[in-house]
């Protein structure tokens, strides 16, 4: 493991699977009744969010307060950014401040790159998501919840995603979950899929590690999983689409479309969802479809990012089980 977590493209195959397997025994922590291990006790950890969000800080939170951490949670709105103070400003209170990482939110693409390269802190940047460009531990446990259902959990330990088919469907130009994920499952071995109207593929699509096409149903008997984005208006300047019953038309999830996918194919999303546009009310509370069970892995998946940036690099299966043992 590398020091910083900026770009799911940073990730080797091996880095990966390890971040999934260290999950793995990090989920188990949650099935106990205290669901805390001493690994980052008198660390500082704080999360820099410049945009809202819900799932993502709370996710980082609960992971770092699982792990002992201390943890201070900083937001734009109310602090001194909102008084015009920079970002290198910020990061050098921090600095003076003692902190060992910083999950940060921004949204301007290569804010946590410049955060991570810069001699404003010496601390362990973690990528929550940067403007349209990456949101690596979102794709991490999006991988981790394909694993668990397509290959099996205990199955899976030690494996990645070789073979499996994934389709991507929606705002492809604007989603950084889109982009992590096309990173990350092609070092997997995946094989990767973008479904979306011609206007909201990104220029310079075809230097990508996957296949593209315009026409959702011929792509749905293909795939193992079928992960379906938001239609991100508030970074819209243009209208993309006629309406929004054509493009629900054309490229929503509803439940006919759901009975072509293979039995065991999965519905994914990374939230929030928009019911009624990319996916329908029967689509998102069906067996098949995995919201939920994402934002459970999420947690599982942020405790084993921070335990591999700060707590070292051994497995974290010795960590768990001699914890277990003592509480005993």
């Amino acid at each position: 493991m590398q020091r910083h977590l900026i770009s799911a493209a940073d990730l080797t195959r091996d880095d990966a699977v390890l971040i999934l397997d260290t999950a793995e025994e990090m989920a188990r922590v949650a099935d106990r009744p205290i669901k805390k291990l001493p690994t980052l006790r008198g660390r500082t950890i704080v999360n820099l969010f410049f945009e809202d969000s819900t799932r993502t800080r709370i996710s980082f939170e609960a992971a770092e307060k699982r792990l002992s951490a201390d943890v201070i949670n900083f937001t734009a709105k109310g602090s001194s950014v909102s008084k015009g103070e920079s970002l290198k400003d910020t990061a050098q209170t921090l600095e003076a401040m003692g902190v060992d990482a910083v999950v940060i939110r921004h949204g301007a693409s290569g804010a946590p790159y410049r955060l991570a390269t810069s001699d404003w802190i010496d601390a362990a940047v973690i990528n929550a998501g940067d403007g349209t460009h990456q949101h690596p531990t979102q794709a991490l446990l999006d991988a981790f919840t394909m694993r668990r259902r397509l290959v099996g959990r205990d199955a899976g330990i030690g494996q990645d995603l070789a073979g499996r088919r994934i389709t991507i469907v929606g705002d492809v130009l604007h989603s950084r979950v889109a982009r992590s994920n096309v990173d990350l499952l092609h070092t997997l071995g995946a094989e990767v899929t973008l479904v979306a109207p011609p206007t909201l593929v990104p220029v310079g699509v075809e230097t990508w590690p996957c296949e593209v096409s315009y026409d959702l149903d011929s792509t749905l008997p293909k795939s193992d999983a079928v992960m379906m984005l938001r239609v991100q208006r508030e970074r819209m300047n243009a209208a993309f689409f006629p309406t929004e019953r054509e493009y629900s038309r054309r490229y929503g999830l509803d439940g006919d479309r759901m009975a072509k996918m293979p039995e065991h194919a999965i519905v994914m999303h990374p939230g929030p969802m928009v019911r009624g546009m990319e996916i329908t009310a029967e689509v998102a509370d069906s067996e098949r479809c995995t919201v939920v069970e994402q934002v459970a892995n999420g947690v599982s998946i942020r405790m084993a990012v921070l335990y591999l940036l700060l707590g070292g690099n051994e497995p974290a299966v010795a960590q768990a089980r001699t914890t277990a043992t003592e509480e005993k």
